[in-house]
């Protein structure tokens, strides 16, 4: 069977770690559908200082500004965000929508009244839908460095940053309950791990779509009355109790045994960045990445057509590159920096690295399979 909830998001995070209180108040991945009414839009001004810049001429003349549309797990120190306006005399007001696949969703809805100025945190699933829709104006940064280059998408966005969506496991419910964690995405199908996992809705959730592109990579492509490949290894899953939720933050914070809460399924759709952020005073960390799981997610930055301020949304853009915004992006969003560069958290050697050998789709067949992707998994999984 097949479990499926809706609730309202209790918190923001993207991963969690000690400090998961605090966590869980500056991150989120959740999302409303892409076919489902769209979400209440909120907006938050940052706290800028300076609200003058000068005309070149040493007058004062009042500070321009931007509109950042972005998910609602973006997060930048406060310090770091200062700086952008300090150097450019441009404030930032950010507007959330949701998860990445209401992001898109708002973009297209809203292309010909655009949301803002410049986007953050479209990805690789969800990219090429926005890219076809006239959703961008062409820009490629003299800023972005040569280790982003294999992440382009032609000349519409720009990488900024990625991490591999994986299937997280709580190594304290397994120690305490006598049982081994599963390793492969063939054991969360075993009896004995019936009704341990929750994912989220690839409809909902671009790492629910992360983790149904991981399984197309997994098992390979459907026939074409819908049966064997991806599909049939989630009707297994169905058939051992998964539970499927919209978004991460509920995933991860009400259902996970190890977010915190009262959770109490041991598998999680998460990343593998997540771990670090578990390690507890004798220094290991409380959940672990299945790293044969894992989908590489990279999110972008573009200039929105139609933009009020596309200059400013280009020197925002520039500034997402910058040394100062890619080493804050480890400790703020748990995600690597496009920057190879960047010195990374001491600990994200030990408790998160990369997939070896992440499960890859080439994006021209996310592009064209998406929708029919999405519309069987709905069919088979939800009924």
């Amino acid at each position: 069977m097949t479990t499926t909830r809706t609730t309202r998001r209790r918190a923001t995070g993207r991963t969690t770690g000690a400090a998961l209180g605090a966590l869980g108040a500056t991150l989120a991945l959740a999302a409303c559908s892409l076919s489902s009414p769209s979400p209440s839009v909120t907006t938050e001004t940052t706290d800028t200082p300076g609200s003058t810049a000068t005309d070149g001429t040493g007058t004062a003349a009042p500070a321009s500004s931007i509109t950042l549309v972005t998910h609602d797990s973006f997060n930048v120190s406060q310090d770091v965000l200062d700086a952008f306006t300090a150097e450019t005399g441009i404030s930032v007001t950010m507007v959330a929508p949701g998860d990445g696949g209401a992001l898109v969703n708002q973009l297209v809805l809203t292309k010909d009244s655009p949301l803002g100025d410049v986007v953050f945190g479209v990805d690789n699933t969800f990219a090429t839908r926005a890219i076809d829709e006239g959703v961008f104006e062409p820009y490629t940064s003299a800023a972005l460095p040569a280790s982003a280059e294999q992440y382009l998408l032609g000349d519409a966005l720009t990488p900024i940053d990625f991490s591999d969506v994986c299937l997280n496991v709580d190594l304290d419910w397994y120690e305490e309950n006598g049982q081994t964690p599963p390793a492969t995405f063939d054991d969360l199908v075993l009896p004995e791990y019936a009704g341990q996992t929750v994912v989220t809705n690839p409809a909902t959730s671009s790492p629910g779509l992360a983790l149904l592109a991981a399984t197309v990579g997994a098992f390979g492509e459907a026939t074409s009355d819908g049966t064997g490949g991806w599909i049939e290894y989630w009707e297994k899953l169905r058939d051992n109790d998964v539970l499927v939720v919209d978004g991460w933050s509920d995933a991860y914070y009400v259902d996970f045994s190890g977010g915190g809460g009262d959770g109490t399924r041991p598998v999680v759709l998460s990343y593998a960045s997540s771990p670090p952020f578990t390690v507890g005073d004798d220094g290991t960390a409380r959940t672990a990445a299945l790293l044969d799981t894992c989908f590489r997610q990279v999110e972008y930055a573009g200039v929105i057509a139609g933009a009020a301020n596309p200059e400013g949304a280009r020197a925002f853009i520039d500034f997402m590159l910058s040394p100062e915004f890619q080493a804050d992006v480890p400790g703020q969003m748990y995600v690597y920096p496009v920057d190879s560069s960047v010195e990374l958290p001491a600990d994200w050697a030990r408790f998160a690295p990369l997939a070896p050998s992440p499960w890859t789709v080439p994006a021209e067949d996310i592009a064209a399979h998406r929708s029919d992707w999405i519309d069987l998994w709905a069919s088979k999984l939800l009924g």
